[in-house]
């Protein structure tokens, strides 16, 4: 190796080092960068052959780029509800726009990976950071909170609207007083039920026994309505009976072409069902709403065909029929009343006249366990208010749920007398004469002389077919929990209502969106829910540090980095950004080692330069 080496391998040592000055000048850029992830440089020699070792001579030098992506930057609180931060492995999904068409950005499918979660909602309902990549993840049932599918995908939350849901459930928890301080109590005779804070039924207009306050309404059963079957269009197989002719003529066949003509309808329960004449079939459903369209030339459709139509519709359990006669039998089910209009000459046909009303037999008016409106107020004198919980009904109407709690019976009356409660519900707030305005939930509470409860012994009772005035609500399980419901000392008499609310919501649309710590994305609806929206989506490999690095903070797969594995060991904090993992302490440090390395390179340079002049000078 000679002077010309030495000259070579100084200019490859300064080359090195400002490969290295280059990095170190672009960590200290973004020491406030969000989610950088500094480069480190390594150095590698370069040994020139060499026959033997005692000929070896020190080589020039290389200088690579060193990843830091598994390094962690410092998390700090942010006051913007979409950011996000991974504390520990992990990176988000995210796509950038190859483009942007009428307003909106078109993707290549291609997925990067970062750590920047700046992350705010666009004009178009989109996540997107700081540096333009937009967030992916797996949408979530609003109503459920299951993800809906499996593959990641750009997350967008724009005009989200959420169904109204129906009240199914009430979780309740109170304390009830040992003795209830009723406004009856007061001037009752000493040692009746009364004076102990209980409820008299001697003192209603209908002598009710309060051990039978329990019982509750009775359900509703199903109701049937059958046509004349002489105007049936149906024959049954066998001889024509002649009951069953029309205009002169006997009818053979129950097909629906002897009955309906195309752009005949029936409005059942307000869905409709249109007859046309295409040929080629039924289509729609009749699973409300109904959009079905019947075939009237299709051979297959006969009068059972409607009939089983309209069941779906009311929903019945209990199948409409043609009878051997030909008479036709509706069935109204449990579910609601039936309601059937019709101009089409075919309906009537049927044995019914332009329109059907059929009310559901028995059902919500219960022969005991109730308080009529006369009887109002010595109930409110007899009783305690046991709280208030607006529930909603299918279409999200808000119910007002008023509940009672009067004592049925008293241990301090002696034995075998036990301190049992009976739980009531307002059915109508403006009840009057013998109209129900009160209805027993049917269950008796029974406490132990410990205050506990004793039974029942499970946690929930049903509350069957509630309605409260004219908004129907069905049926409600009350959830007092493991301890829930109790019978301590209290002062001033009156029940402690510790929790009491619903699983029922009205439709609403959605106001704002954040991230929360489990990497949910919940949104805050117009209706005051708080529903989860989207699962952000996050995902490590085996190389992290053998990804590549783009424009923003992002990373591309590699094949030393492997591919994405779904999920990581990391976890997100909402309202949070990493920050830079830059220490400028340590890169001012490297800077300095840099400098004089390079300063010494250069000395080297002008030595062998000096010794090349010198030899040179030899020539003269």
């Amino acid at each position: 190796m000679g002077i010309f080496d030495a000259l070579n391998t100084s200019v490859g040592g300064l080359q090195a080092q400002s490969f290295a000055l280059q990095n170190i000048s672009g960590n200290i850029a973004n020491a406030s960068t969000t989610g950088y992830k500094g480069i480190g440089t390594s150095f590698e020699d370069l040994i020139p052959q060499s026959a033997t070792p005692d000929r070896q001579v020190a080589g020039g030098v290389t200088a690579f780029a060193q990843a830091t992506i598994t390094t962690q930057g410092t998390v700090t609180s942010t006051t913007v509800a979409t950011n996000m931060a991974i504390n520990g492995q992990g990176f988000f999904n995210v796509q950038k726009p190859i483009g942007i068409t009428d307003n909106l950005p078109v993707f290549d499918g291609t997925t990067d990976y970062t750590r920047r979660g700046d992350f705010q909602l666009n004009a178009s309902g989109n996540l997107v950071n700081g540096a333009g990549y937009y967030l992916m993840g797996v949408t979530v049932d609003p109503k459920t909170g299951n993800p809906i599918g499996n593959v990641p995908k750009v997350l967008q939350f724009q005009n989200n609207f959420v169904p109204a849901q129906a009240t199914t459930a009430i979780q309740y928890a109170a304390n009830l007083p040992t003795t209830p301080s009723t406004a009856a109590a007061s001037g009752a005779a000493a040692g009746t039920l009364t004076a102990a804070g209980g409820l008299n039924p001697l003192d209603f207009t209908v002598n009710h026994n309060p051990l039978v306050l329990g019982t509750p309404p009775a359900p509703y059963s199903n109701a049937t309505i059958t046509g004349s079957q002489v105007n049936n269009k149906f024959a049954p197989p066998g001889p024509v009976n002649v009951a069953t002719q029309l205009n002169g003529a006997a009818n053979t066949t129950d097909s629906l072409s002897a009955n309906f003509v195309a752009g005949d309808t029936i409005v059942i329960n307000g869905n409709t069902i249109a007859f046309n004449n295409s040929g080629t079939g039924n289509t729609g459903s009749a699973t409300p709403p109904s959009t079905l369209s019947i075939d009237v030339t299709k051979a297959t459709n006969t009068v059972q065909t409607l009939l089983t139509a309209i069941d779906t519709i009311t929903g019945t359990s209990v199948p409409s029929t043609v009878s051997s006669t030909g008479a036709v039998t509706l069935s109204t089910g449990t579910s609601s009343n039936l309601n059937i209009a019709s101009s089409a000459a075919g309906w009537a046909a049927l044995g019914f006249g332009a329109s059907v009303t059929q009310n559901r037999a028995g059902g919500g008016t219960p022969g005991t366990g109730i308080v009529i409106g006369n009887d109002i107020s010595v109930f409110t004198k007899e009783s305690i208010s046991g709280g208030a919980v607006t529930a909603y009904d299918a279409t999200g109407t808000p119910v007002n749920l008023q509940l009672r709690w009067a004592k049925s019976d008293s241990s301090a009356l002696g034995s075998p007398h036990t301190d049992t409660w009976n739980l009531f519900y307002q059915a109508n707030p403006n009840a009057t004469g013998t109209n129900t305005a009160w209805v027993n939930a049917g269950t008796n509470f029974v406490f132990g002389a410990n205050g506990s409860l004793t039974s029942p012994t499970g946690s929930t009772i049903t509350l069957n077919n509630v309605t409260v005035g004219n908004q129907s609500v069905g049926n409600l399980s009350m959830n007092f929990g493991s301890g829930g419901l109790t019978q301590y000392a209290s002062t001033g008499g009156t029940a402690t209502i510790n929790q009491i609310s619903q699983n029922g919501y009205a439709a609403g649309q959605l106001q704002s969106i954040a991230v929360n710590n489990n990497g949910l994305v919940v949104g805050t609806f117009s209706n005051g829910q708080n529903l989860d929206l989207a699962a952000v989506s996050v995902s490590h490999f085996n190389g992290t540090n053998y990804l590549k690095a783009l424009d923003g903070g992002a990373y591309a797969v590699t094949n030393q980095s492997g591919v994405a594995i779904a999920g990581a060991t990391g976890t997100i904090s909402g309202s949070s950004l990493e920050g830079s993992n830059t220490d400028i302490a340590d890169e001012f440090t490297k800077l300095i080692v840099t400098q004089q390395a390079y300063s010494a390179n250069t000395k080297v340079i002008t030595t062998a330069n000096s010794m090349v002049q010198d030899l040179l000078n030899v020539l003269r």
